[in-house]
């Protein structure tokens, strides 16, 4: 996946009231940049996730600028976040919050945990055990917490941005598949380019700060109101009864591979689609085509299938798996 292309006059001209939105939301790429260089396919996929009410696992190395995106993300989008740093001995009250008694009143009430944000990174959620991994099910399912029996709404928008280190799995939890169903997008954040790694030197080297963002420059380019108007554009994409068969063929065809033990539940058919509108939206388009499923088909279906181990010793991979499938399954016309 890749960044769009800029959209073309004519097309924005047709397209009516979501162009304000688009507008801001492709100008998030040039704010994101001036504190994060490359990493574009992150960066729109973070927005893809937006758009379609969902969240996201970030997988790279350490040092790969995974939380500074997120943090920038939230700065140019001027939305609240929050940052949790998972360990092993982190409870799930310090996720969702928890009643605390009041000795001047003799009562009660709720103190609400940082999940009660817009952007929640929780970082390194795989070196939690999983009964505090599970605090997180509800929220990115429901959005809302529920404690001591009383339902509490997160506020909206709401995205779980969690990452995970890819190399490292020495004292960690591996998130459980009901867990790892519930993120919309898997996005790996590579390593930069040695061009883009100069660049990275050049500007710390003329005092970028990572901590200060406003001193680099990072102002909000859209709001929640871009955001909601964004997404009634996306639910207006139209999707042809071909466009949804091609869809589901390909999620048929990774329960069908010799290669995986589990393939992709109809859950994960029905992500395809949602982010596939929103990529079609993103490039301009009021209807979906096959090129805008394959785009969006490795992050949203990579983390949602499960490898043979025999496979796995041969140095099968999801991402190879899926990109077979696509190849192999008729493309509609």
């Amino acid at each position: 996946m890749s960044a769009p292309p800029p959209v073309p006059a004519e097309t924005t001209e047709l397209l009516g009231n979501g162009d304000t939105a688009r507008a801001s939301l492709e100008a998030l790429r040039s704010e994101i940049a001036k504190a994060v260089v490359g990493q574009d396919p992150a960066v729109t996929g973070l927005v893809v996730a937006l758009l379609c009410r969902g969240h996201v696992l970030l997988e790279g190395v350490p040092g790969v600028a995974k939380t500074l995106l997120v943090r920038t993300l939230a700065a140019s989008l001027e939305l609240d976040t929050k940052r949790v740093q998972f360990t092993p001995d982190l409870m799930p009250s310090d996720v969702t919050g928890s009643l605390v008694y009041d000795a001047r009143t003799a009562e009660f009430s709720f103190q609400p945990g940082p999940v009660f944000t817009n952007l929640l990174l929780a970082d390194e959620i795989n070196r939690t055990p999983p009964k505090t991994q599970s605090s997180l099910l509800e929220a990115m399912e429901e959005r809302q917490v529920t404690v001591d029996g009383t339902p509490r709404q997160l506020p909206d928008p709401f995205l779980v941005a969690a990452t995970q280190n890819p190399v490292e799995y020495e004292g960690t939890y591996p998130l459980p598949e009901a867990q790892l169903d519930r993120f919309l997008l898997k996005l790996t954040v590579p390593l930069p380019s040695r061009e883009e790694e100069i660049n990275v030197l050049t500007r710390h080297s003329d005092g970028f700060d990572p901590r200060d963002l406003k001193s680099a420059g990072i102002r909000p380019v859209a709001g929640p109101s871009d955001l909601e108007a964004a997404r009634n554009a996306v639910a207006r994409t139209k999707v042809s009864p071909e466009i949804a068969g091609y869809v589901v063929d390909i999620c048929r065809a990774t329960r069908e591979s010799p290669s995986l033990s589990l393939g992709v539940s109809p859950r994960g058919a029905t992500a395809l689609l949602s982010t596939a509108r929103a990529w079609a939206w993103l490039t301009g388009r009021d209807y979906v085509i096959p090129d805008d499923v394959k785009a969006l088909a490795l992050p949203t279906l990579r983390h949602r299938i499960q490898l043979r181990p025999e496979a796995e010793m041969e140095g099968v991979t999801p991402d190879s798996v899926i990109t077979a499938v696509l190849a192999h399954v008729p493309v509609p016309r």
